[in-house]
């Protein structure tokens, strides 16, 4: 038995598990159920507002689980995060940026842009936005992302209700070619994934090597190209660190001499800003440029001094 059909026999459970899993990073996209619920309410054969309201509870329960790990392990979550989500780790560099400059609104927006969706909710507890402030920007955003696919939905009901028959009529070759889809979309992701690790790879230097560098006097410049809400969230820094925002990295060239070794560090996973940063500067002729192996977060764990700001 086919996905869509699933959803007319099975009704608010299967809503409410699709939903749970997808915001917790399990790639089983929610918004095709949305839409086939939708159809169905229009045909009288669920509740509107039943599907809205476990829609509301599972986005709640996920999101609200995701915030609570942000707000006791930090930005350190967003590592752990990227390891279970298909989504690539440049997508902990967009809602950073997306929290910049939106502040809590990312949780209302983010909600419609892949990836986004998953990691705002710890973000937002990383950063430390207050619990009742949370949940009301993520109950906003959980709306309206309820709301589209059920009015669409309900909408096209007509469309989708024959859609639905005649998949029924398909039998197992309907789980065959849902099946099919499925793995191709994961393939894809997972493709996408390991394209963007394999752009980052580059030499890194270990915090010890970096320690060993300053202390024998070889004057490395040491970056911090954290999103600035996260050097907010964290004023800590690596002793004599300049921060440069990662957009802002060839514009300060000026402040990145070729001679020095140029060492960038963020908390991303796989250290990805920094590594961008890094490429950035080679594609400019700089050859003295490496991230950091695991940033700020393993200079710390290693006991060196760090530089407290803001």
């Amino acid at each position: 038995m086919d996905p869509i059909a699933l959803v007319a026999r099975h009704g608010l459970a299967l809503v409410f598990a699709n939903v749970l899993l997808e915001q917790a990073g399990v790639p089983i996209p929610a918004v095709p159920t949305l839409v086939v619920s939708g159809a169905l309410a229009a045909e009288g054969k669920m509740s509107g507002f039943a599907v809205f309201a476990v829609t509301l509870a599972a986005c709640a329960l996920a999101d609200g689980a995701w915030y609570l790990a942000g707000r006791r392990r930090g930005l350190g979550i967003l590592k752990l995060l990227c390891k279970v989500s298909l989504s690539p780790d440049s997508c902990v560099r967009q809602t950073e940026l997306k929290f910049d400059r939106w502040g809590s609104w990312s949780l209302v927006f983010g909600k419609f842009i892949p990836g986004v969706s998953t990691v705002a909710p710890p973000l937002a507890g990383a950063m430390g936005v207050g619990w009742p402030r949370f949940l009301f920007f993520n109950t906003i955003g959980t709306a309206l992302w309820a709301i589209v696919p059920l009015a669409a939905g309900f909408a096209f009901h007509g469309e989708i209700t024959a859609v639905i028959e005649r998949i029924e009529t398909m039998g197992t070759f309907a789980v065959e070619i849902v099946a099919v889809l499925l793995a191709a979309w994961i393939a894809i992701k997972w493709t996408q994934r390991y394209l963007f690790l394999r752009a980052l790879r580059l030499q890194r230097i270990t915090v010890e090597e970096l320690r060993r560098l300053m202390e024998s006097g070889g004057n490395p410049v040491v970056v911090d190209v954290r999103a600035s809400s996260a050097r907010e969230a964290d004023g800590r820094y690596i002793p004599g660190a300049l921060a440069i925002d990662l957009a802002d990295v060839v514009n300060r060239r000026a402040d990145l001499p070729q001679r020095n070794e140029i060492v960038f560090y963020c908390t991303c996973p796989n250290e990805a800003s920094a590594a961008m940063a890094a490429k950035q500067l080679m594609q400019l002729g700089y050859s003295r440029v490496r991230p950091l192996l695991g940033g700020l977060d393993e200079w710390i764990a290693a006991g060196y001094e760090v530089e407290q700001r803001g």
